[in-house]
Parts: C-alpha cells; structure tokens; sequence
C-alpha cells in the first residue's frame, strides 16, 4: 500500500476522485498520395486512439501528487478532464465532490490550472493588468485579491517585472507570473501541466521551492506532471506512473526504485589499467585509472562486486551512489516498450 504525502488528510477526505474513466480520440487519416486526395475527401479513415483506459485514481486533501509517464501516455488528458477542458466518454470525475462540467462555474473557483506550453497573461500588457484582468472577471474580493496578489509578487519574486509586457518576460519570468496569477483566488487544489518546461536551473528550483512551500505552508493539494523524474522526486512523496492509458505504478519513489530495479552507480579507482571485469555490473564509463558501473543493487551486493574488483587491481578509491531517478525511469519506458513490441508480434497473425 502507497504512503500518503506528509501533509494528506484521511483516506476520508478524498479531494480528487477518477472511477472507471474512459477517453478516446478519433484521428482521421490521410495519405499523402495525390492520388488518393479525392479518395480522401470523400471518406477518411479514422485511427482510434484510447487514451485513457478506464483508470481509478484517488488523491487525498493535502497531498502532493507526480504524475508521469511516457509521451502519449495520458498525462495531458488527465489533466484536461481535471481541469474541465475535456469530459470522461465513460466513468466518473470528481473534485472537491464537483463534476468539473456540469458544476463548471463553482469548480473551476476552486482549483488553479498551469499549463507549461500556454499562457493566460495578456501578450501586450503587463503583468499587473492580467492580474487586475482576474480580479474584475473572477469577482475576487478586492481584500482577498490585495492579500494574495501581495504574497505571489513577494514570494515569486515578480515586483522587478511586475509591470512590464508578457511578450518581453523570459520563460522563467514568465511561468512565475501564470503560477501567481493560477492562485490569485486561493484555490485549493492545483493541477500543473510541465511548470517546469524549459527553465533553467535556477528558475526552477525557484517554482519547486514554492510550490512545496504553498503545500506546507497552505496545505493546497497539487498534482503535477513532468517529464524531469528529479523536479517530481524533489516534489512529491507519491508518483502514478501511466503507461498506454492505464496506471502502471501508484506509490513512494523509494518503493519505485526496489521494485523495477535498485540501479547504483560504482566508481571505482585503480592504478593505471584497464577496467576490472565485474560480473552484474555493466562498465559505462573508464578513463585515467577511474573506471564507472552501473548495477542492481537488489540482485548484486557491493561486497561481491568489490571481491571481484580486488582480485583484478589495486583499489585505490571507491565511491557507490543512487543512480538518477531519471535514468531509472528511462529503463522502466524501455522495458514497457519492449513489452508492448512484443505483445504486438503476438497478436500479428501469421503469414501463410
């Protein structure tokens, strides 16, 4: 059973409910033959696409959520119907016991939506105008509004850009300003769609150090997907993995790591040479006596590697460390793809 996030209320108060959810997409197809553009015209083929397969989901009050998986998994679909852009074709979607279309005017309130590919400032005005933008449309309070537009632009660090043109800010400035401006209502619950898209360093550490002080400090339930496996680990005590439409993993990182494969990184130093041969640990990397593996930690004991290394050098140094998360995962999608070839050989009938 997953572990809930420091912060997530009883299993009771779940805020954020999928049963059963079905979504396709219908695609048409067209040849690029000029030959076939009438052909074309007249009837196109349509390729189905199920994105989502009927996937349960259940995220508490005060949790913080990652939820990845491999391009075209699902991810963006789950959000959109979170967010009330797209509707389930079967099964249920509940938030803070809201449907998110048919109680569209009272959920929407109530959660704040940041999409890393899109923007919702206004492209010639400054910040303060789309700030002010919100106020009037959404009737926040001006007391509300005052309060919690003074937090964002000292939190988020917005006052030396606060009045210039969205269309000059940078992409870090400019995923600071929509992330303020997503929770100048307070809403909460928010669902981030890739905040941390094509930030540099420093501007993301930035939106992770305030989202995670926006849930300690606020207790706002967020759900988060990005393709940076190291954001959602810094992030997030629970990750959902969706893989095909369907939900492949739910729980801690730690237990991620044991169950697909505890991957350590060794380096060892040895005088010069050529790199000992370690049977269970694979050679990435050797140069000037230092030599790097990687292996399994959960098949593979450190002892036995090093016996190995031993009788083949001198051994001047070690060091063993986690290896990235991100590579990690980059084996689990390598393993599901190969999974999913295989599967379709099988069901390829057989040529007489």
């Amino acid at each position: 059973m997953r572990a809930p996030g420091p912060n997530a209320t009883s299993p009771s108060d779940t805020v954020v409910r999928l049963s059963g959810v079905w979504k396709v997409y219908r695609q048409k197809q067209r040849s690029a033959e000029i030959g076939e553009l009438f052909r074309n015209l007249l009837r196109s083929q349509v390729r189905r696409v199920e994105a989502l397969k009927g996937i349960d989901l259940a995220v508490r009050r005060g949790e913080v959520v990652a939820y990845a998986g491999p391009n075209g998994a699902g991810k963006s679909t789950t959000i959109k119907l979170l967010s009330s852009l797209l509707s389930p074709d079967k099964g249920t979607v509940r938030v803070l016991g809201l449907d998110p279309i048919r109680d569209r005017v009272r959920y929407v309130s109530r959660i704040g939506v940041v999409f890393g590919q899109r923007t919702e400032l206004w492209w010639d005005q400054p910040i303060a105008a789309s700030f002010d933008w919100k106020r009037v449309v959404w009737d926040i309070p001006r007391d509300r509004f005052d309060r919690m537009q003074g937090t964002v632009r000292e939190l988020l660090g917005l006052d030396p850009f606060f009045r210039s043109l969205a269309r000059e800010l940078s992409l870090g400035q400019r995923m600071r300003a929509d992330l303020g401006m997503a929770l100048l209502h307070e809403p909460e619950i928010l669902f981030l769609d890739e905040p941390t898209l094509g930030l540099d360093v420093l501007a993301k550490r930035d939106i992770l150090r305030f989202i995670t002080e926006l849930n300690r400090e606020r207790q706002v339930t967020v759900m988060v997907t990005s393709h940076d496996m190291s954001d959602l680990e810094q992030l997030a005590g629970r990750v959902v993995m969706i893989h095909q439409g369907n939900i492949a993993y739910d729980g801690d990182f730690d237990r991620l790591r044991r169950e697909f494969a505890d991957r350590r990184r060794l380096l060892l130093e040895t005088p010069e040479g050529p790199a000992p041969v370690l049977d269970g640990a694979e050679l990435i990397e050797s140069a000037d006596g230092r030599h790097e593996y990687v292996f399994d930690a959960a098949r593979v004991k450190i002892a036995a590697l090093l016996e190995q290394a031993a009788s083949q050098a001198s051994i001047l140094d070690v060091e063993t460390h986690r290896a990235p998360i991100d590579d990690v995962i980059a084996d689990i999608y390598e393993s599901w793809q190969r999974a999913s070839r295989a599967a379709a050989a099988e069901a390829e009938p057989a040529v007489p």
